[in-house]
């Protein structure tokens, strides 16, 4: 229906501008604070003030319709009140809701949509913080922030239509990032590298990642982390006001790893900032500098909540770590299964194993580098080599636009070839555990390409105003690849599918996709039922549920 069309447009408008609204209010309550005069970081922190606070509600409450859009109005209000003055940003999000609209239409989710991202996020629409529900769902044993957040985006009339909001406020606010970073003031600064960077990594996002629908956990943290990057390059290369700097270090941190668990890794990066600041200022100044910002105790807080949560779900800290999990409660995973299913993971990754097949002797498959040849005939083939070679041809536009008028190299090498043995360190890590793209290895590579090309553009000898023109040349072109390949694919889902937005602007729901809230809904109302009779009675083959305090358990019948 046209009217579900004008609703949907209507609430993809006011769900960024909310978001901006809050991070515009922290603002205005900690002028000394202000950490950017964008929308970007704006958005970014208000994204962070509402995980927060879905994570702490969420104990007490279901995000209801009536709920959500109370913290919708709040943030609308917010941002008109406490806006920009400055028109440039507000135009430029305007333009960039227009450019990016095609993108948010979508009809096919990715795969693990209906297998736990949809379910864990309408769980949470319609009860508050049940524990065990690690039990119903191997999926459902690593929360995110996305499903926290998706909760939050469950409104009026379009109900949980609007769960990809989450990953395309990421995208929407990255980019809006990257461009403030680009226009105007880097341009007029010839020995900033940056500025090169931060093109190809607007580039890079827009062409690459041009399907919402595939964000999900993986590509919004992978998206982040090339922008925070460019940020501790930034930060380790030249003098700046430390606390708005770091404010935006602690803030791009502390979303990566509510992202996934396995972004916790990316913590390394403290160890370079820690460093820095020692080298700039004593000890005790840099501790005083960490525990007077107030991102910092947004990172400890959103943290201490991660684990809480999956606690919650898993008897683990950090699921699935062996160690860190708690067997003996009711509700735990015991810690064979743990390590079976993190055998698993390892095993999918290196291209042992797949929804329909498993390599012969799978623990000496993933035994030091047994797993290579296969992975590489499997997997690189297939997957890596595309993106190297659309990686490549990247690399090779940039330096055809820039690279014949380079001369000399950067002054800055010392601090960058320590924040590229970081990001190789990280990569042998990520190579020899996990090599699969989605865990890393799109920004891992990106990243470190991407640096390697700034340093020998820096010294570009074309004028400010022939340079400008290319970069607007080049942002122009990866706008209009993105469009038109949004275009192409709403194109081949009408064909496959029948996607027509005008008439039904959501995407397609599955009956199936709601197993999981009516198995808990029917597992709470036949205890209830029981405890009201007063009479032993048996709830389920499978799985049994108890109270403690107010909260709902259910554990697997041993």
């Amino acid at each position: 229906m046209i009217s579900n069309l004008y609703i949907f447009v209507l609430y993809y408008i006011s769900i960024p501008i909310s978001l901006i609204g809050y991070g515009l209010f922290f603002f205005a309550l900690n002028k000394n604070l202000k950490i950017s005069s964008n929308y970007g970081y704006a958005g970014l922190t208000g994204l962070l003030i509402l995980c927060i606070y879905s994570y702490l509600s969420s104990l007490f409450i279901s995000h209801s319709e009536l709920h959500n859009f109370l913290i919708l109005l709040l943030g609308l209000f917010c941002f008109f009140y406490f806006k920009f003055k400055n028109n440039d940003q507000n135009k430029l999000l305007s333009l960039l809701l227009i450019v990016y609209f095609l993108g948010f239409l979508i009809f096919k989710t990715h795969d693990d949509f209906p297998y736990y991202h949809f379910n864990y996020s309408y769980y949470l629409t319609q009860m508050p913080t049940t524990m065990g529900i690690g039990n119903f769902n191997l999926g459902l044993r690593t929360p995110s922030s996305i499903f926290y957040l998706n909760s939050l985006f469950y409104l009026p009339i379009t109900k949980y239509f609007l769960f990809q909001m989450s990953a395309f406020s990421i995208f929407l606010f990255s980019n809006i990032i990257l461009l403030n970073k680009i226009f105007p003031k880097n341009l007029n600064n010839k020995s900033n590298f940056l500025t090169f960077y931060y093109l190809l990594s607007f580039i890079f996002i827009n062409i690459f990642f041009y399907r919402i629908s595939e964000h999900g956990t993986d590509r919004s943290a992978q998206i982040l982390m090339l922008i925070l990057i460019g940020e501790i390059l930034f930060f380790v290369n030249f003098k700046s006001i430390i606390e708005k700097v770091l404010s935006k270090l602690f803030l791009l941190i502390a979303i990566i790893i509510s992202l996934k668990a396995f972004y916790v890794l990316y913590i390394v990066f403290f160890s370079l900032i820690l460093f820095n600041l020692n080298k700039k200022f004593k000890f005790k100044k840099s501790f005083i500098y960490l525990i007077s910002n107030y991102y910092f105790y947004f990172l400890i807080i959103l943290f201490i909540l991660i684990l809480g949560t999956n606690f919650i779900n898993t008897g683990c800290l950090i699921y699935p770590v062996n160690f860190t999990c708690f067997e003996e409660y009711s509700w735990a995973i015991s810690k064979s299964e743990v390590k079976e299913l993190n055998d698993w993971y390892e095993q999918w990754s290196k291209a042992g194993a797949g929804p329909n097949f498993r390599v012969e002797n799978s623990e000496v498959y993933i035994e030091k580098f047994n797993w290579v040849s296969n992975w590489i005939n499997e997997y690189f083939f297939t997957k890596v080599s595309d993106f190297i070679l659309g990686l490549t041809i990247l690399s090779f536009i940039i330096l055809s636009c820039f690279s014949p008028y380079a001369k000399g190299v950067t002054k800055y090498r010392r601090n960058i070839i320590f924040t590229l043995t970081l990001i190789v360190i990280l990569f042998l890590e990520w190579f020899y555990n996990h090599p699969t793209l989605r865990y890393g290895g799109y920004c891992l590579v990106a990243s470190f390409t991407f640096v390697l090309i700034s340093i020998k553009l820096e010294k570009s000898s074309l004028s400010k105003d022939k340079a400008k023109k290319r970069v607007v040349y080049l942002i122009i072109f990866s706008i209009v690849v993105f469009m038109g390949r949004n275009i192409n694919r709403i194109s081949k889902e009408y064909n496959q599918y029948n996607y027509n937005p005008l008439k039904n602007v959501f995407y397609y729901i599955d009956e199936s996709y709601f197993d999981l809230d009516k198995k808990m809904k029917s597992l709470k109302k036949a205890f209830n039922d029981c405890k009201s009779e007063k009479t032993s009675c048996k709830i389920d083959e499978r799985y049994s549920v108890k109270k403690i305090s107010n909260f709902y358990v259910f554990y697997i019948n041993k």
